[in-house]
Formats: structure tokens, C-alpha cells, sequence
């Protein structure tokens, strides 16, 4: 809260307002943000970003609008791993390495947890993105 004095014995509080990153224009789902697409607003958001750097290359989940706060889980790192792509899928476990083919059945950033298809069996698997793109299914 900020203080105001207003003449000799009249005090008013009024809350002071932080600023928060909002995007400058409507931003898609999926699209890398970028400095032109983000500015400053006044709010007093606890969730939300304070600043602009830690906006810039993150990669949207939601559709953005403009002159809204954008939310902590509103933004992400950038997907490597596309819906429907191919990708090579590894397996370790007690000295076994496994490593074959699969079709990924959700976007992913690095380290995020999605949904395979092994192609060779068509199981649905649960694995880790990493890196290098190949993704790490563990049981």
C-alpha cells in the first residue's frame, strides 16, 4: 500500500501497482514470443512475470491477448517434438538398452512427459523428452 498525503491531516492509501508483462497484440497457441510481441501494464499479479526476459523465447500454451497478464502456465519452452512425428524411443533399465521407433501422440518441450506409439508393438508409452529429441521411456 502507498501512502498519499493530501494537505495538512488527510491520509489516503491507495495499492501500489506493479508492473506485469501483457502482450502488445493477440498471440497464438504454439507460437514462439518474441520482444515485439510483449510490453509492460500496471497490475498486481503474484503469478504473473515481472519481466520481459523471462517472456522472450518461451513458447505460448493459451491463446494470448492483448493487454492481459500472461500467467505463469500460460507460457512454456519451445516444443521439440511435434504431434504425429517420428521419433527414436530408448529404453535402459538393469543393463538392458532398447532403442527403436515410435510416433509421438503429443507435442513436447524438453523434459516434458508425453504420450508414444511404439510402432513396432503399437503400445502406448509414457517417456521424457530429451535434448537431443529421442525420448527416454522408463518404467
Amino acid at each position: 500500500m502507498r501512502i498519499v498525503a493530501l494537505g495538512f491531516a488527510t491520509l489516503l492509501a491507495f495499492p501500489a501497482l506493479a508492473e506485469t508483462v501483457v502482450p502488445a497484440r493477440t498471440i497464438r497457441p504454439n507460437q514462439l514470443i518474441t520482444g515485439i510481441d510483449v510490453t509492460f501494464a500496471k497490475a498486481d499479479l503474484a503469478n504473473g512475470y515481472a519481466r520481459l526476459s523471462d517472456v522472450i523465447g518461451q513458447e505460448a500454451r493459451v491463446a494470448l491477448y492483448a493487454g492481459r497478464p500472461i500467467l505463469i502456465g500460460d507460457i512454456g519452452p519451445p516444443a521439440i517434438i511435434d504431434r504425429n512425428q517420428l521419433v527414436a524411443l530408448r529404453y535402459r533399465a538393469n543393463g538392458v538398452s532398447i532403442s527403436t521407433e515410435g510416433r509421438a501422440l503429443e507435442r513436447g518441450a524438453i523434459g516434458d512427459r508425453i504420450r508414444i506409439m511404439n510402432l513396432g508393438s503399437r503400445a502406448t508409452l509414457f517417456g521424457r523428452v530429451l535434448g537431443d529429441g529421442t525420448i527416454e521411456v522408463r518404467n
